[in-house]
């Protein structure tokens, strides 16, 4: 066992059963550092403290461990269910990461498609089509899930054409004496004001409900057969109305590059890695009509590899044949299960994509069918199939169309790796030359940190300040901060910049001095062995302006004792023009100029612009607030987050509920009687 840690930690390990579970490491500053999984706990936690790792990144990790956490499963599956929802929990710095992104957006038909309720015509009678991103519900029908927005949009836009749903919000609906331009240009039958029967409109969302679940070939059929007994019948305004759904619905299939009726919900996945990164693509098949593709990039991939590889080495083949004993069936190329290679030898490519679609599926439920292009461990196969309480079949050597897919996924993946790679290598040499122009001296170029601020406002109407931070080579799009400047003069620039300083590095000065406070009563041995660990200030501070803002930001500086060689103005130069900026100095060097082509002039420009755009979008959004008085449904009583979002979102904005009656309010989930009196009379 290892000497550099405490013997309670060593007697836990040894202590561990030698069952299936997790495992999780912290560090002294109870930091989680990695989570992993095991079927044998006992052996796979003690193999980490057996060797010498020596300065390796699995060395690194291992030293920092402090101490451990377990928790026993029943078998591997459920140790891998368990393993990814921590990793998404918790964000260990050792564990492949995939950002949390947006959830996925879906198509929905709103409202009810059977028999009217009442003779008149009410808006729930009449289900709408409308883009939806969020928690899914039994009231409405939900298709998709669709890789982006613009998937979403050519759904609805195809729906207008062949079926002509309407997709007007309810209190348009309700208020409309005469049909709207959709109608003009045949995007919608214009149920609202009565152009369509009841029974016909139905029919129509019947036949688009079927479209979007593949059943492309009967709704073609039945429509097909209602045209010619419209024909029969002598009804040829009814009949070349079909005519023209039939001929829609055929363009549509036409140009769908690929489509295959046997197979409804497939999800796609191809991986890539190149050059110390990796890409995942997740090509979605719904209803049988490919709908495109997202492309997604881990973190820490180099620092998960070399732990990964050393599980895979201290993996014995106990524990492999265990794995194949309780492993669910994998269809396609047969599994070489258990992996007995060492990691390093197998690609890196198949932990990028278990890692991926063990965390993607957490929170989306997984199709009937994977294609991947590398083939699936059976545990994971097995743990999606009690995720989504059905079979999952995983196929890595597809035929026919599913090969098409898998080839264009794959194709994908590269393209969208090769950029990204791209990118990196302009950035960092971005990177490299701003350092190299201003004399900077970072521990490291990718832990390099700049914060650039911008004020913006309207004629001094709704100030907002922003910060944004570049870090790794990036724009830190999650570090961005907005602030609401109040208390000055309206339209003071330089009292909006001093105050947006002040709020910013006081608190971060404070908790520097009280984080070095505890390191000193602690004892150098609590001292945080990551340099980049703890608050810190950043190596520079750009301020979008010339000499004044600069005053302003070295008076708060000095103020807080801050080295002032860490402020830069960015000022305009003549004309204004973009290329001509010149950078002020705080601590008293000359302006500087750069050339027009500077890599790190177009790395400042890129950050300064950044600021502005963050800063004048929210000042726009708040000015939007004041103007329109957004706020109201926040100051009557009862009316929280929720009730005003529901609210929001029913009747179209702030505008349609003033417009709407008390009857129309309370029919919002969560609102009475009461409250929908309250609210009318308080927006009136």
């Amino acid at each position: 066992m290892s000497a550099e840690h405490s013997e309670q930690l060593l007697r836990e390990v040894a202590a561990l059963p030698a069952l299936p579970g997790v495992y999780r490491y912290f560090d002294a500053a109870d930091q989680v550092l990695y989570v992993g999984k095991a079927i044998n706990l006992r052996k796979r936690v003690s193999s980490y403290f057996q060797k010498n790792h020596g300065g390796t990144r699995i060395g690194h990790m291992v030293s920092q461990i402090a101490r451990l956490e377990t928790t026993v499963v029943r078998t591997e599956a459920e140790a891998l269910l368990l393993e990814n929802n921590l990793i998404k929990a918790l964000s260990p710095k050792y564990n492949i990461l995939f950002r949390d992104d947006k959830s996925y957006p879906y198509l929905k038909i709103s409202g009810r498609a059977g028999r009217a309720e009442s003779e008149g015509r009410s808006p729930a009678d009449y289900p709408r089509i409308a883009y939806y991103r969020g928690a899914v519900d039994g009231r409405n029908r939900y298709f998709g899930p669709f890789p982006s927005a613009w998937a979403v949009k050519e759904a609805i836009l195809l729906l207008q054409k062949a079926f002509k749903l309407r997709t007007c919000e309810d209190t348009v609906f309700a208020n409309r004496t005469r049909p709207c331009l959709l109608y003009q240009i045949k995007r919608c039958s214009a149920p609202c004001v009565a152009y369509i029967s009841h029974d016909a409109y139905a029919q129509d969302v019947q036949h688009a409900e079927r479209f979007l679940q593949g059943e492309t070939e009967q709704v073609l059929a039945a429509l097909q057969s209602r045209m010619q007994q419209h024909a029969e019948r002598l009804e040829f305004e009814q009949a070349a109305e079909l005519r023209d759904q039939v001929a829609a619905l055929s363009r549509v299939l036409q140009q769908q590059a690929v489509y295959d009726q046997s197979d409804r919900d497939v999800d796609i996945l191809a991986v890539e890695v190149r050059g110390g990164r990796a890409c995942v693509n997740l090509a979605m098949v719904r209803g049988g009509r490919h709908l495109g593709d997202r492309a997604y990039f881990p973190a820490q991939l180099e620092d998960a590899a070399s732990v990964w590889r050393i599980d895979s080495d201290d993996t014995g083949a106990d524990e492999a044949k265990a794995s194949a004993s309780t492993a669910g069936e994998v269809q396609g190329e047969p599994r070489d299960e258990p992996r007995e290679e060492p990691r390093d030898a197998a690609p890196i490519a198949a932990q990028v994509l278990e890692a991926f679609i063990a965390q993607h599926y957490l929170d989306l439920p997984p199709p009937a069918t994977l294609i991947t292009s590398v083939p699936l461990g059976a545990a994971l196969v097995e743990a999606l199939s009690l995720r989504s309480g059905a079979k999952v079949v995983a196929l890595h050597q597809p035929r026919g169309a599913r090969r098409v897919w898998l080839q264009m996924a794959q194709k994908n993946a590269g393209i969208a790796l090769a950029r990204l790679l791209a990118d990196e290598g302009s950035q960092q040499a971005r990177t490299r030359a701003l350092v190299d122009a201003l004399g900077l001296t970072p521990d490291r170029l990718d832990l390099l940190r700049i914060e650039c601020f911008d004020v913006s406002h309207t004629a001094g109407e709704a100030t907002q300040a922003s910060c944004v931070v570049y870090q790794g080579h990036r724009m830190q799009s999650a570090e961005y901060r907005r602030y609401t400047i109040e208390g000055i003069t309206p339209g003071d620039d330089y009292a909006a910049m001093r105050q947006v300083l002040q709020r910013r590095y006081g608190k971060l000065v404070e908790a520097m001095r009280q984080a070095d406070a505890a390191t000193e009563g602690a004892g150098a041995e609590a001292a945080p062995a990551d340099a980049a660990a703890g608050p810190r200030l950043p190596d520079l501070v750009l301020v979008d302006g010339g000499r004044g803002q600069v005053a302003v930001a070295r008076e708060v500086f000095a103020e807080l004792g801050i080295d002032l060689s860490l402020i830069v103005g960015v000022e305009k130069g003549e004309g204004r023009k973009v290329g001509l900026e010149e950078l002020v100095f705080a601590d008293g060097r000359p302006k500087a100029t750069l050339a027009h082509d500077s890599a790190a002039l177009m790395l400042v420009a890129q950050i300064r612009d950044e600021a502005h755009r963050f800063a004048i979008t929210g000042m726009r959004a708040r000015r939007a607030r004041v103007r329109t008085g957004a706020s109201r449904l926040e100051d009557i009583p009862g009316i929280g987050p929720k009730r005003r979002a529901r609210l929001l979102q029913r009747f179209g904005g702030l505008r349609g509920v003033a417009a709407a009656s008390v009857q129309d309010i309370a029919t919002v989930d969560g609102i009475s009687k009461e409250l929908a009196d309250q609210i009318y009379r308080a927006l009136r």
